[in-house]
């Protein structure tokens, strides 16, 4: 326990406060699953490795669920289940033209883009959590939407 104070800024610095105890408290659990941990010659660094393991799937996860499950909020509410199969159609050709807009973005550009739109992140925590200045944050998003919105139309 004496290294949860540093584990914590460490994951509210990664993943943001909502996340973090959760994640923390995943990394004392696998670390006491750990077979042998009496035996571990570090038990910070292992704590650490633990931790940014974690916060790694973490972003795995989010990216992909932004990626499936969030275009609602991008391409409007999903057709009725007795709307015109070409209505259908046409929206997941739009969800499919999204996706590769998102995925062809510079790395910095997705990455504010899947924060703020996806995430619900203000911009100057994006600012913050990046270590950039809103006005790039801003610049990042105007970019982001410009080809979005040009690949739905």
């Amino acid at each position: 326990m004496r290294n949860r104070r540093a584990l914590t800024a460490y994951l509210v610095r990664r993943v943001g406060s909502e996340a973090a105890h959760d994640l923390l408290q995943e990394t004392f659990v696998r670390a006491l699953r750990h077979d042998r941990f009496d035996d571990v010659a570090d038990p910070p660094a292992f704590l650490q490795r633990i931790a940014s393991n974690l916060t790694r799937d973490f972003g795995r996860r989010r990216r992909t669920e932004a990626k499936y499950l969030s275009f609602d909020r991008i391409l409007g509410d999903p057709p009725s289940w007795d709307a015109p199969q070409d209505e259908i159609a046409d929206r997941d050709r739009r969800a499919q033209r999204l996706a590769a807009a998102i995925e062809a973005l510079p790395p910095r550009c997705r990455e504010v883009f899947e924060l703020c739109a996806f995430e619900d992140m203000p911009f100057p925590d994006v600012a913050r959590r990046l270590g950039v200045t809103e006005r790039m944050v801003r610049q990042h998003m105007r970019i982001a939407m410009q080809r979005c919105w040009a690949a739905i139309r």
